[in-house]
Protein backbone atom coordinates (compact mmCIF):
# COMPACT_ATOMS: atom_id res chain seq x y z
CA UNK A 1 0.00 0.00 0.00
CA UNK A 2 1.34 3.41 -0.86
CA UNK A 3 1.12 5.80 2.19
CA UNK A 4 -1.66 7.66 1.11
CA UNK A 5 -5.19 6.95 2.06
CA UNK A 6 -8.47 6.62 -0.26
CA UNK A 7 -11.03 7.34 2.00
CA UNK A 8 -14.54 8.37 0.46
CA UNK A 9 -16.47 10.71 2.74
CA UNK A 10 -20.25 8.50 3.62
CA UNK A 11 -21.26 7.21 7.17
CA UNK A 12 -18.90 5.58 9.93
CA UNK A 13 -19.09 2.40 9.02
CA UNK A 14 -18.90 2.92 5.25
CA UNK A 15 -15.11 4.27 6.08
CA UNK A 16 -14.25 2.34 8.85
CA UNK A 17 -14.95 -0.72 5.75
CA UNK A 18 -12.74 1.33 3.52
CA UNK A 19 -9.88 2.25 5.95
CA UNK A 20 -9.79 -1.41 7.30
CA UNK A 21 -8.19 -3.50 4.60
CA UNK A 22 -5.71 -0.41 3.81
CA UNK A 23 -4.66 -0.39 7.46
CA UNK A 24 -4.46 -4.15 7.19
CA UNK A 25 -2.09 -4.12 3.84
CA UNK A 26 -0.23 -1.42 5.66
CA UNK A 27 0.87 -3.16 8.91
CA UNK A 28 1.06 -6.46 7.16
CA UNK A 29 3.93 -5.38 5.78
CA UNK A 30 5.33 -3.43 9.00
CA UNK A 31 7.09 -5.25 11.72
CA UNK A 32 7.90 -2.66 13.59
CA UNK A 33 5.12 -2.35 16.16
CA UNK A 34 5.64 1.23 16.92
CA UNK A 35 5.65 2.36 13.03
CA UNK A 36 2.29 0.16 12.66
CA UNK A 37 0.78 2.58 15.71
CA UNK A 38 2.22 5.54 14.37
CA UNK A 39 0.35 5.27 11.68
CA UNK A 40 -3.20 3.88 12.42
CA UNK A 41 -2.74 6.82 14.78
CA UNK A 42 -2.70 8.97 11.64
CA UNK A 43 -4.55 7.52 9.67
CA UNK A 44 -8.23 7.26 12.18
CA UNK A 45 -7.65 11.09 13.45
CA UNK A 46 -7.14 12.29 9.73
CA UNK A 47 -10.45 10.26 8.26
CA UNK A 48 -12.87 10.79 11.76
CA UNK A 49 -11.35 13.85 12.88
CA UNK A 50 -11.65 13.16 16.44
CA UNK A 51 -9.67 14.63 19.00
CA UNK A 52 -7.05 12.27 20.16
CA UNK A 53 -6.02 9.33 18.95
CA UNK A 54 -3.70 6.82 20.16
CA UNK A 55 -1.59 4.04 21.94
CA UNK A 56 -0.33 3.09 25.25
CA UNK A 57 1.81 0.45 25.89
CA UNK A 58 2.27 -2.42 28.74
CA UNK A 59 4.84 -1.76 30.59
CA UNK A 60 4.82 -3.33 33.69
CA UNK A 61 2.09 -2.34 36.20
CA UNK A 62 1.21 0.47 33.87
CA UNK A 63 0.85 2.42 30.36
CA UNK A 64 2.91 3.98 28.64
CA UNK A 65 2.20 6.84 26.25
CA UNK A 66 2.67 5.55 22.34
CA UNK A 67 2.44 6.82 19.33
CA UNK A 68 -0.67 8.97 19.04
CA UNK A 69 -2.11 12.10 16.95
CA UNK A 70 -3.66 14.81 18.96
CA UNK A 71 -2.20 17.05 21.87
CA UNK A 72 0.10 16.25 24.84
CA UNK A 73 -0.88 13.53 26.66
CA UNK A 74 -0.57 11.74 29.65
CA UNK A 75 2.51 9.82 29.65
CA UNK A 76 1.91 6.84 32.37
CA UNK A 77 -1.18 5.57 33.51
CA UNK A 78 -1.85 3.22 35.92
CA UNK A 79 -3.29 -0.28 36.12
CA UNK A 80 -7.15 -0.12 37.03
CA UNK A 81 -7.13 4.01 37.04
CA UNK A 82 -8.90 5.87 34.70
CA UNK A 83 -10.18 4.56 31.13
CA UNK A 84 -7.33 3.06 29.96
CA UNK A 85 -6.37 1.56 33.08
CA UNK A 86 -9.70 -0.02 33.20
CA UNK A 87 -10.14 -1.07 29.83
CA UNK A 88 -6.73 -3.02 31.24
CA UNK A 89 -8.08 -4.19 33.99
CA UNK A 90 -11.78 -5.52 33.12
CA UNK A 91 -9.57 -6.79 30.19
CA UNK A 92 -12.65 -5.29 27.80
CA UNK A 93 -13.70 -2.27 25.45
CA UNK A 94 -15.15 0.78 27.52
CA UNK A 95 -17.50 2.48 25.95
CA UNK A 96 -17.22 6.23 28.00
CA UNK A 97 -20.53 8.48 26.32
CA UNK A 98 -19.63 11.82 29.27
CA UNK A 99 -16.15 10.79 30.58
CA UNK A 100 -16.98 13.01 33.25
CA UNK A 101 -19.45 10.77 34.40
CA UNK A 102 -16.94 8.16 34.23
CA UNK A 103 -15.53 7.45 38.06
CA UNK A 104 -11.75 7.83 38.44
CA UNK A 105 -11.53 9.55 34.53
CA UNK A 106 -7.70 10.84 33.99
CA UNK A 107 -8.47 14.09 32.05
CA UNK A 108 -5.24 14.53 30.18
CA UNK A 109 -7.00 17.13 27.76
CA UNK A 110 -10.29 19.37 29.38
CA UNK A 111 -11.83 19.22 25.86
CA UNK A 112 -12.20 15.74 26.19
CA UNK A 113 -15.76 14.78 26.26
CA UNK A 114 -16.20 11.20 25.39
CA UNK A 115 -14.18 8.06 24.94
CA UNK A 116 -13.42 4.53 23.57
CA UNK A 117 -10.34 2.11 24.81
CA UNK A 118 -10.02 -0.82 22.85
CA UNK A 119 -7.56 -3.72 23.78
CA UNK A 120 -4.75 -4.32 21.89
CA UNK A 121 -3.43 -8.31 22.12
CA UNK A 122 -0.23 -10.34 21.05
CA UNK A 123 -0.63 -13.81 18.74
CA UNK A 124 -1.11 -15.27 22.50
CA UNK A 125 -3.76 -13.31 23.39
CA UNK A 126 -1.86 -11.17 26.22
CA UNK A 127 -2.66 -7.41 26.59
CA UNK A 128 0.12 -5.34 24.86
CA UNK A 129 -1.51 -1.98 24.34
CA UNK A 130 -4.70 0.12 24.27
CA UNK A 131 -5.87 1.80 21.66
CA UNK A 132 -7.59 5.27 22.61
CA UNK A 133 -9.73 7.72 21.34
CA UNK A 134 -11.18 10.80 22.68
CA UNK A 135 -13.69 12.51 20.90
CA UNK A 136 -14.37 16.74 21.70
CA UNK A 137 -18.29 15.92 21.26
CA UNK A 138 -20.65 13.64 24.09
CA UNK A 139 -21.31 10.11 22.79
CA UNK A 140 -19.42 10.23 20.02
CA UNK A 141 -18.87 6.71 19.78
CA UNK A 142 -21.01 3.66 19.20
CA UNK A 143 -21.11 -0.05 18.90
CA UNK A 144 -20.01 0.49 15.52
CA UNK A 145 -16.53 2.22 16.52
CA UNK A 146 -16.58 -0.84 19.22
CA UNK A 147 -16.55 -3.29 16.20
CA UNK A 148 -14.46 -1.66 13.49
CA UNK A 149 -11.51 -0.64 16.56
CA UNK A 150 -11.79 -4.23 18.33
CA UNK A 151 -11.64 -5.92 14.20
CA UNK A 152 -8.44 -3.09 13.78
CA UNK A 153 -6.74 -3.91 17.02
CA UNK A 154 -6.71 -7.71 15.95
CA UNK A 155 -4.18 -6.67 13.28
CA UNK A 156 -1.78 -6.36 15.76
CA UNK A 157 -1.90 -9.69 16.84
CA UNK A 158 1.46 -10.69 15.13
CA UNK A 159 3.55 -7.57 15.58
CA UNK A 160 5.31 -8.33 19.10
Amino acid sequence: MAETLSIATGDKAGRYAELLPQLASLLEHEADLIACMANVSSALASTFGWHWVGFYRVAGKELVLGPFAGPLACTRIPFGRGVCGTAWAQNATQLVPDVDAFPGHIACSSLSRSEIVVLVRNGTGKVIAVLDVDASELAAFDAVDQQYLEQLAELFANKE
